[in-house]
């Protein structure tokens, strides 16, 4: 079986496609410590993650008999991360549904394949290239380090500090009253981020982290 650094979770995760996107997502939980079964159709795929998850199935989740000899009702997540074919995405989905598990995720390929998905019962879609397109859309003028956007409409970014806080106190620059958003930590070069308090002192090499509504961020991001 893997070894793990450390152990922080102990359920087992029942992953489905090690493409691209399951492969990096059954990896990473076997890191933290979950017992890892994945699922892939695909017997050459299957063959390399042998060894670097606590048990590599090779099988087609899209058909039902193949839940059944997994005992997939048994686990309380799964990943579902197949990105070749809507259908067997679908059909997989409707089979985790089916068998009870009480929390799914899934990567869908399309908006109309995560309405598919969320319909039939998934509780968890997510659009990775959507996703990753916006952030990068954030960072690419350079005035952002890393962007971090929620549902809700909140996010949190990594970024340069803007000319009117530098050389002040975070109570002085008044930073959160004029654009209402909030510094939770600074970073001087060759340090640790710590958190922002009102007598941090900003310097022209720190780096910020801060939260707050989209729109927002947005706005402290376009000044100076």
């Amino acid at each position: 079986m893997p070894t793990v650094a450390k152990k922080l979770y102990e359920d087992d995760v029942l992953v489905i496609g090690l493409g691209r996107f399951g492969g990096a997502v059954a990896l990473e939980l076997q890191r933290l410590g979950h017992n890892v079964v994945a699922v892939e159709r695909d017997p050459v795929l299957a063959e390399t993650f042998l060894g670097k998850v606590t048990k590599v199935v090779q099988a087609d989740a899209s058909v039902p008999s193949s839940m059944n000899s997994l005992k997939a009702r048994n686990f309380r997540l799964a990943v579902l991360g197949i990105g070749s074919s809507v259908e067997a995405s679908v059909l997989s989905a409707m089979n985790l549904v089916d068998v009870g598990i009480p929390t799914i995720w899934a990567k869908a390929l399309s908006p109309e394949h995560k309405r598919i998905l969320e319909r039939i019962g998934v509780h968890h879609v997510i659009l990775p290239e959507a996703e990753t397109g916006r952030r990068v859309a954030h960072l690419v003028n350079g005035k952002l380090k890393d962007y971090i956007e929620f549902d809700d409409g909140f996010a949190i970014v990594k970024m340069k500090p803007p000319q009117e806080a530098i050389g002040f106190t975070l109570a002085q620059s008044a930073i959160r009253s004029k654009y209402g958003v909030t510094i939770v930590g600074v970073k001087a070069p060759g340090q640790d981020f710590t958190y922002a308090v009102p007598e941090t002192k900003v310097t022209a090499h720190d780096t910020l982290i801060v939260s707050g509504p989209t729109e927002l961020i947005e706005r402290l991001a376009q000044r100076p």
